[in-house]
């Protein structure tokens, strides 16, 4: 009798530039992720690593050139861009860091980027790759609508967000302070008495 032996199935590999799939109730951050894969994914990375040697090696041969001339590099193609010397991560431990808060950092992304095309994404989408970038960075839940009126209470960078200082204390609270009371009923006393002492005399 022979023995079957069981086959374990071969997972495909994953096609890491593929674009993302939307859950039946997409949040404003899954909207978001196509957004990346559209616009940030070619510089930034499928996991937001930056333009790593790794990450290049999953484009074709002929697109593996980035800096190079005739590509992205000192004489790009006609109408092309260069790209610059280092494309950042956006994802990940010590990323986002030069931005102190959710509505500065979407700012920055509405006037700045895709970087070959300036100020070329929506509001809409300016805020759903926002929302993408802090829900894969864990600073943003993404349970509701990331706004101009909740965005700067995310914080990004905690070093760069400015505490509140304490404002100095006003002359009403010093009057009001029981030492400074004292102190000045002290002198008032004694200026009411220097020119009774001195008339006695």
């Amino acid at each position: 009798m022979d023995t079957v032996v069981a086959q374990t199935p071969v997972m495909p590999t994953p096609d890491r530039l593929a674009q993302p799939t939307l859950p039946a109730d997409p949040s404003q951050a899954d909207k978001g992720a196509q957004t990346y894969w559209l616009t940030c994914l070619p510089c930034h990375g499928d996991r937001g690593q930056g333009l790593t040697e790794e990450f290049k090696q999953t484009y074709p041969a002929e697109d593996r050139n980035c800096w190079n001339s005739g590509c992205h590099g000192k004489r790009p193609y006609e109408n092309g861009f260069t790209l610059p010397v280092n494309i950042p991560a956006v994802i990940g431990a010590g990323t986002l860091q030069r931005f102190s808060n959710a509505l500065i950092l979407r700012s920055y992304i509405f006037a700045t980027m895709p970087y070959w095309k300036p100020a070329s994404l929506t509001e809409e989408e300016s805020w759903q790759v926002t929302a993408f970038l802090l829900r894969e960075n864990n600073l943003w839940t993404a349970q509701e609508e990331l706004t101009a009126s909740n965005s700067d209470l995310i914080l990004v960078n905690t070093s760069l967000a400015s505490s509140t200082p304490q404002p100095p204390p006003s002359a009403v609270s010093w009057t009001l302070s029981p030492l400074f009371f004292i102190a000045g009923l002290a002198v008032l006393i004694l200026l009411l008495l220097v020119p009774v002492i001195f008339r006695k005399k």
